[in-house]
């Protein structure tokens, strides 16, 4: 190979690595941070950018990287990478022990959610970026679960997380990154503590069946009674209107007796005339109807007189008087 062809050659390898190095494709919600001799120089966006090969050069930032394996654990990777994700990352932390106000460890794993917005300052304002938020979230998450008890700590999964997003936002702020939500996974206290809790959920459910059962008895006897008085009031009820009926029955018949004797009497008076007395002739009519009937029956041998026989006259007197023309 002659001289000539080594030359264009390298003139070709040469210009291959100039377009190569000089040439930056930045895929959508991508950048890269250009520096020229070693010095901040621009950013690049999402497309076809062109750099000065050899004197400018993108600078790299390291990452971190998340891969799960059996069990449910992961591993944690880091690496520095050229191009830098504009997209919301997801950091797993791994789980670790925190100790709560009324000094009981506990295990507690977090999601954290958040987006580089400012990719400049989360270049120079702090030297690894990843490993900054971890720290920040593992000292945050101590500090607010310091400050509460095991039972709201279990309860207030919302209030955790609210106020470590608050304080995540404020301190990454800097950073030129925006915190949009943190999530705690699992809140793991102690064995001993768990069953503790186990059997006084056991007991505090225990009570609840017993207050329900005895107030479900208390409600029946209630009703049961409160039928009973109601059956009573009802019977009573029932006895006083029939007594009433009874008394509106008997005093109607006495009132219809009193009307047709009255109207018998009317008609008697009509016939005998008004010197006559037609009360005499009612009188002297039940006394002989009563005197027949004490002698209606078959062994009746003996026929017991008043001793006023003279009423007896009298009124057979009474009802000659009252036929005679």
């Amino acid at each position: 190979m002659n001289t000539l062809a080594i030359v264009i050659i390298v003139v070709a390898v040469l210009a291959i690595s100039i377009v190569a190095n000089g040439l930056k494709i930045v895929q959508q919600s991508q950048t890269m941070l250009i520096e020229r001799l070693g010095k901040y120089y621009k950013t690049l966006n999402s497309g076809v950018n062109i750099i000065i090969p050899f004197i400018d050069k993108p600078r790299p930032m390291r990452w971190r990287y998340t891969f799960p394996i059996q069990g449910g654990e992961s591993i944690i990777r880091f690496s520095d990478v050229k191009r830098i994700d504009l997209r919301e990352t997801v950091y797993d932390f791994p789980r670790q022990s925190v100790i709560t106000r009324d000094n009981v460890v506990t295990e507690i794993n977090a999601i954290l959610y958040f987006q580089i917005v400012d990719p400049m300052r989360a270049m120079y304002e702090i030297s690894n970026l990843p490993d900054a938020i971890e720290k920040l979230t593992q000292t945050s998450l101590r500090n607010v679960i310091g400050e509460m008890d095991l039972d709201e700590t279990l309860t207030s999964r919302d209030t955790i997380n609210n106020k470590l997003r608050v304080i995540l936002d404020e301190a990454t702020n800097k950073w030129g990154v925006k915190v949009n939500r943190v999530e705690l996974q699992d809140i793991n206290p102690p064995r001993d503590i768990r069953d503790a809790m186990e059997k006084q959920m056991r007991a505090e459910r225990d009570k609840r069946a017993q207050i329900l059962q005895a107030e479900g008895q208390k409600e029946a006897l209630i009703r049961q009674s409160e039928g009973k008085m109601q059956e009573s009031i009802n019977h009573a009820e029932g006895e006083r209107q029939a007594q009433v009926l009874r008394a509106k029955a008997v005093a109607q018949a006495q009132i219809l007796t009193a009307e047709a004797e009255a109207k018998a009497i009317r008609m008697i008076s009509d016939a005998v005339g008004i010197t006559s007395n037609p009360a005499q002739y009612l009188i002297a009519m039940r006394y002989l109807e009563t005197l027949k009937e004490m002698t209606s029956g078959q062994n009746n041998k003996t026929v017991y007189l008043p001793y006023e026989a003279s009423g007896v006259l009298s009124a057979l007197g009474g009802i000659k008087d009252i036929v005679k023309v």
